[in-house]
């Protein structure tokens, strides 16, 4: 299966691709981890893609606590970083890496802001609906801790998780600029490292008056 501009990276990103990755506006970033809960279930990969497709995927050792090339791209606060569902890749880069990521733009927001007329707003049919693309996730539930062993399948599945997001990234700005709702958008964006912080904390619902 051809993989094209796709490299990767272990334990940390490289000097050469820290230097250019630092060179852009936005990148698309994604995580992919051993389950769902931080506390329990770590951080496998972090997938990278610049606006020339250029995709990097960092393979995170079992018991790493810290990434320092891939913390200071993360934390450049002239870049902002992509993502689908930030509150989860944000709160698993926090916990295992100890990165702060800033600025952030998730899509999942965006779509649940901008594309009022569907339920469905999971990357798969976000793609679909606004770069009209298919993604195949046959390999979305896998074993990513057996990172040395990684097949092709599994490889691309993590690749194509952030080759389209910058493409859906501005086609929702669009929609939001023509709704006027971007700037609403824009201050979600900015509430999600406080959410995080709570999630991590394992607060529960503590904006509900009950």
């Amino acid at each position: 299966m051809e993989l094209p501009d796709f490299q990767a990276c272990a334990v940390d990103l490289s000097d050469a691709v820290l230097s250019e990755y630092l060179q852009s506006e936005e990148l698309a970033v994604d995580t992919e981890t051993m389950g769902l809960i931080p506390q329990r279930d770590r951080l496998c990969l972090v997938q990278i893609c610049n606006s020339q497709g250029k995709v990097t995927v960092v393979r995170i050792a079992p018991r790493q606590t810290e990434a320092p090339n891939l913390k200071k791209l993360m934390e450049a606060t002239n870049i902002v970083k992509v993502f689908h569902y930030a509150r989860f890749d944000v709160g698993i880069l926090r916990y295992q890496l100890g990165i702060q990521v800033q600025p952030i733009f998730c899509t999942k927001i965006a779509s649940k802001l901008a594309r009022t007329y569907t339920q469905r707003h999971g990357l798969k049919d976000l793609v679909l609906d606004l770069v009209k693309v298919e993604l195949d996730k046959s390999a979305q539930s896998s074993d990513w801790g057996n990172a040395e062993n990684l097949s092709d399948t599994q490889l691309s599945y993590a690749a194509n998780d952030v080759r389209y997001l910058l493409s859906v990234k501005q086609k929702l700005i669009e929609m939001l600029q023509r709704e006027e709702r971007l700037e609403l958008a824009l201050e979600c964006f900015q509430c999600l490292p406080t959410i995080v912080a709570l999630d991590l904390l394992q607060f529960k619902d503590v904006f509900e008056h009950s």
